[in-house]
């Protein structure tokens, strides 16, 4: 049986374009990987930044499966270097899979390490406990609860609505753990606030904009579940608009400002403009047809994928198109029971829809899929997509990036492997170093 070393070794042989830094972390971020109980943070008490659980899981088990790992948080994100490979300075999203062959714990000489198949392939670094999460709102909730940060401070990440109104077999993502990570964090007894309030949210940015001295953090995302009807008496666009318009007059400019939004209607996305947002991230998650109705069931019921499609494209006349930068969900094309079969077949179509939207302007980008154990595909494909797959579509990606003239999208700090942030996929680590601002 071929070794996960074997796969990694012979992938860099073969896509020898594709940075090896990106073959490594898009492996951790498919399958995850485990860390010795000495490698875990003290949680909020500690020197180490822990994990947030910030809208998802992002772990192959659940919380009460976890052990020593869900009583002492992992990190929220690892930076690998050097190593065997000579890795460029690689940041990593922690998925936590307690079965990976890749394991965190110290070497001999105490010092962290990434190891694989009883081999150390890294240096393993921890992300430092950043000032403004030592301190807390007047009523006593965490900045991590409310403003936590990730790739590696740049993005405040404000999910503000914690559950999803797609709610259901008949309506959830087929893939997506937003209303079982709510449950599981409130059964576990964690603080995990359903509706952030904006006074709450204000107060935490204003820690953070005091304390983040070396201004580590250049953006916020504002996002969460679906709205299909109201919550507090708005409808989607109002709901999530009203911070963007709260932050905006309280912080201006201090932050780049983007939302993580159903493809809404024209004036929809207008007002998103006008309270203040920057960029509009109207997720299309995956691109083939039957597929999309299959996995999607609830965009799909209440907008319809050639709807979803024609606003995407309409959004970009109000926000200009290089600001509409719609996410997929890479992998999920290989899902049973549906999926395609091939990985040729699954990059043929994830590289129509790339064409679709980057000749027109609009740079999407992707997060690579987590198998969430209690999501429909996340059981029924624990091992996530081929390896492969993922590989080969970071080369399609950058090639059909170069072949319509764009360049990195905004808002996701630099490109190029050894500088890249952003931590769930390795897009940005795969393209070309640049200026991205």
């Amino acid at each position: 049986m071929q070794s996960r070393t074997d796969l990694i070794e012979d992938l860099m042989g073969r896509f020898p374009h594709v940075p090896r830094e990106a073959v490594i972390k898009e492996d951790l971020l498919r399958g995850g990987l485990a860390f010795d109980d000495s490698a875990l943070t003290d949680n909020e008490n500690g020197e180490v930044k822990p994990k947030s659980y910030f809208i998802f899981s992002f772990d192959h088990r659940t919380l009460p499966e976890l052990g020593a790992a869900a009583l002492r948080r992992p990190p929220e994100e690892i930076v690998l270097t050097g190593g065997p490979y000579e890795l460029r300075r690689t940041v990593v999203s922690v998925r936590t899979n307690p079965d990976s062959p890749y394991r965190v714990k110290p070497d001999e000489d105490g010092r962290l390490r990434l190891f694989l198949d009883g081999r150390a392939i890294a240096e393993v670094g921890l992300p430092p406990m950043p000032d403004y999460y030592r301190h807390t709102l007047a009523n006593g909730k965490s900045v991590m609860e409310v403003a936590p940060t990730i790739q590696w401070g740049y993005l405040i990440y404000l999910t503000v609505f914690r559950v999803c109104q797609y709610f259901g077999a008949k309506e959830e993502c087929q893939y997506c753990d937003i209303n079982h990570n709510w449950r599981q964090h409130k059964k576990a007894g964690r603080p995990y606030t359903g509706v952030k309030p904006v006074d709450e949210v204000l107060e935490a940015l204003a820690i953070i904009d005091r304390y983040d001295t070396a201004r580590a953090s250049q953006a916020y995302t504002l996002t969460g579940g679906s709205i299909t009807s109201k919550v507090d008496g708005l409808a989607e666009a109002d709901f999530y608009g009203r911070y963007a318009q709260a932050i905006e007059e309280r912080f201006p400019g201090r932050w780049i400002g983007k939302v993580v939004a159903q493809a809404l209607p024209r004036e929809d996305v207008q007002r998103f403009h006008d309270y203040g947002i920057r960029i509009y991230h109207p997720n299309y998650e995956v691109w083939d047809k039957r597929l999309f109705e299959l996995y999607c069931p609830g965009k799909e019921r209440y907008v319809g994928r050639e709807e979803w499609h024609r606003r995407i494209l309409e959004s970009a006349e109000v926000f200009g198109p290089r600001n509409v930068i719609p996410n997929f969900v890479a992998g999920v094309e290989m899902a049973a029971p549906h999926g395609f079969t091939s990985v040729d077949e699954a990059i043929d179509s994830t590289a129509e829809g790339l064409q679709y939207f980057m000749s027109r302007g609009i740079t999407p980008r992707f997060t690579t899929w987590c198998p969430e154990p209690t999501t429909p595909l996340g059981r029924a494909n624990p091992q996530g997509a081929p390896l492969e797959y993922h590989i080969r579509l970071l080369e399609v990606y950058r090639a059909t990036m170069e072949a319509n003239g764009l360049s990195s999208p905004p808002g996701y700090g630099p490109p190029g492997p050894g500088r890249a942030v952003f931590s769930v996929s390795s897009f940005m680590d795969s393209l070309p170093a640049e200026s991205t601002d």
